[in-house]
């Protein structure tokens, strides 16, 4: 009887020793990326924002209000790569969304992957998957640490924004296929789409919100953060005679298919709509084994309207005001599925973006658009006549110069020569602030920010050997493009939201300078796991409640 008795102790004990040395952990983490969204986006539409979308993230998280990305170029497959592994293109490998790699002059898409096949497609955007990623994620840290019990979900209308923040270890990433208006994905992490995406598949959502067009929410005369609908600044889609409200979504839709989806604020919601289908048939944040599940969702419409529209169309504005009651329905699901306050959830962006520079101009401010094809063409005549070959440029992309090493070393030229040709005739173009051989030295003559930005950003086998930086408010484009884009060290482009809420998670605010390379690390301190391989990140002690 007593050594029945000492034996049920010591079982009593040791499970007690056991649970008390396993972490506590929240049953859900969520990553929202929203493409494009500048900072102030929190606050310059917040007069018309809900109690329970941004506000409810604001007054009940954590808000650091100067996140800063601390790399160049300012791209989306950069910013989702930097997120998820708290590291930067010099050592996570991704360059920029697409780029040459320098020893070959190979084209390379962000996550191309000729080994693979596409899942619920045939089409060649099925034929992707992380493996230019170089470094481990957060995601992949924590299917580690919990011996790939934890399950790993991305989800976005774009391949990268699905595909990078999932990691190498995902049990699976989903994108949007324009030409059926499915969710796809590839051979890389399974064999077939499970049966609840075949199921949300043939609900032909975006067919259905395309055929309801797009007018505004409010009527468009309060629109006062704004300017008029129909200026020159804004894209048209084909068939349209002006760029104005409404958009008859359901008659452009004929030409331009189910791709129409990306550039209406309803992107977004179909997006959301499939990742609630996520956490309800995957059952994340109801994991069998007690681990922490984790779904990525990026939020691609933002940067397709703006894009096409620029921020200071009413289009923006739409955007953000029906965004934000879809984070709060999105919010709310998770409230009532996973359950308040057993969930960790973060909102952050990939890049910002720019007033159009000739929107900006007109209003008397300095800006412009640097015309790259014709510059490259200026550089390889000049090219030509001193060392006899009009191809040695290979390309100018990512404000980078390419190089046709290859050609280089089969006339057997002066390599340092040739960089100091094009540095000399690019330091005479108007709007280029500073040219930089990227293993050179002049960088030691560039404030002290720009030079880290530069050297984060620069990866040997990926990046172009010269990097352009451009005065502020200019851009590589065309004369009067409209929309707006994005890419350089400016804050415009490079400060972005960082909100954390739920479960770990002080309330607060912060206006201390921290970085999108410390999100990764934040989190892993909040898992109790380690740190992807690459970070360089450090955690932003303030937000975490334990």
């Amino acid at each position: 009887m007593w050594k029945s008795f000492i034996t049920g102790v010591c079982s009593l004990a040791l499970a007690f020793q056991a649970s008390a040395q396993q972490p506590a952990r929240p049953k859900l983490v969520v990553g929202l990326m929203v493409d494009q969204m500048r900072w102030d986006y929190l606050y310059r539409f917040a007069d018309r924002y809900g109690n329970d979308g941004f506000k409810r993230l604001l007054n009940d998280g954590f808000s650091c209000e100067n996140t800063i990305i601390n790399y160049i170029p300012t791209y989306t497959a950069i910013g989702h790569s930097s997120v998820y592994t708290g590291s930067v293109p010099s050592i996570h490998g991704v360059a920029a969304n697409d780029w040459i790699i320098q020893s070959t002059g190979e084209a390379m898409y962000c996550t191309q992957d000729d080994n693979v096949q596409g899942v619920g497609t045939t089409e060649k955007e099925g034929k992707q998957s992380p493996r230019n990623l170089l470094t481990s994620t957060i995601t992949d840290q924590l299917k580690l640490a919990t011996n790939f019990q934890s399950k790993v979900i991305g989800i976005s209308i774009k391949d990268r924004g699905g595909i990078l923040p999932a990691g190498h270890f995902a049990d699976a990433a989903y994108w949007f296929e324009s030409k059926s208006g499915d969710w796809i994905s590839s051979t890389f992490y399974m064999k077939d789409l499970p049966n609840w995406v075949k199921g949300f598949n043939k609900q032909k959502l975006a067919e259905k919100y395309l055929k309801q067009d797009w007018n505004t929410l409010y009527p468009i005369e309060t629109y006062t953060n704004s300017i008029a609908d129909n200026n020159p600044y804004e894209g048209k889609w084909p068939g349209e005679a002006s760029p104005t409200f409404p958009r008859k979504t359901s008659e452009l839709m004929k030409d331009a298919g189910y791709e129409l989806i990306k550039t209406t604020p309803q992107g977004n919601t179909l997006t959301l709509d499939f990742a609630k289908s996520a956490i309800q048939n995957e059952k994340l944040g109801h994991n069998p084994t007690n681990s922490t599940d984790f779904l990525c969702v990026s939020l691609s419409a933002t940067d397709y309207v703006g894009h096409r529209y620029s921020l200071s169309a009413v289009e923006i504005e739409d955007t953000y005001l029906r965004l934000d009651r879809d984070i709060a329905n999105f919010i709310t699901y998770l409230d009532e599925t996973v359950g308040k306050g057993n969930y960790t959830f973060f909102l952050t962006a990939d890049h910002a973006a720019s007033y159009n520079p000739m929107y900006y101009t007109d209003q008397k401010g300095n800006g412009g658009y640097l015309f790259t094809r014709q510059i490259q063409r200026d550089l390889n005549n000049d090219l030509a006549k001193k060392f006899g070959s009009d191809k040695i440029v290979r390309s100018l992309m990512n404000y980078q110069v390419h190089l046709n090493y290859q050609l280089i070393d089969s006339l057997q030229l002066d390599l340092d020569k040739v960089k100091q040709s094009i540095i000399t005739k690019l330091n005479k173009e108007e709007g280029i602030a500073y040219v930089v051989d990227m293993e050179g030295n002049q960088n030691m003559f560039i404030p002290a920010p720009i030079r880290e930005k530069i050297i984060n950003g620069y990866n040997r086998k990926n990046s172009g050997a010269i990097q352009i930086i451009p005065e502020p408010q200019w851009y590589s484009g065309t004369p009067r493009g409209t929309g707006t884009t994005h890419g350089v060290w400016s804050a415009y482009d490079s400060h972005i939201p960082l909100i954390f809420m739920g479960w770990g998670v002080k309330k607060g605010v912060s206006n201390k300078e921290v970085h999108i390379v410390d999100i990764a690390p934040t989190i892993a301190s909040l898992l109790h796991v380690m740190e992807p391989n690459g970070s360089i990140g450090k955690p932003i002690v303030e937000v975490l409640g334990q």
